[in-house]
């Protein structure tokens, strides 16, 4: 067996630590500036390793996050949780906004069903559009 690499790019370290979906999701992060390295925004190819401090953002929220280890296979998800240690201000405002989430979802509830052909067309009307 070969003993784990030292440094890995970090698209591949996203997907593996199940950040992203996809590898191609990841590298769209880094691409348009969602990830961050030591406060630099970095290129999909940059290499990452241990200690290293990495800002994700996604749509579960904003992880400011340190690098334990690198992987660059996907596992289970107890084993990518491994990979990385959260900040605890990270955690707190990550529940914090989803919290905030549900409360507003309390108010403003999702509508039942999906627009009519005929709602969409009032909406629109309404909008000033048409």
């Amino acid at each position: 067996m070969s003993s784990p690499p030292a440094s890995v790019r970090i698209d591949k370290w996203l997907w593996a630590a199940r950040f992203f979906k996809t590898r191609a999701l990841a590298s769209r992060a880094c691409a348009l500036g969602r990830v961050q390295s030591n406060g630099i925004k970095c290129k999909p190819a940059r290499e990452v390793h241990p200690g290293d401090p990495i800002r994700v953002e996604n749509e579960g929220g904003i992880f400011e996050i340190e690098i334990l280890a690198v992987s660059e296979m996907r596992g289970p998800a107890p084993v990518a949780q491994a990979l990385y240690r959260e900040t605890e201000t990270s955690r707190a405002s990550r529940l914090k906004l989803a919290e905030e989430r549900k409360a507003m979802q309390q108010i403003f509830p999702l509508p039942e069903r999906r627009p009519s052909k005929r709602d969409r067309r009032r909406i629109i009307q309404f909008r000033g559009r048409g």
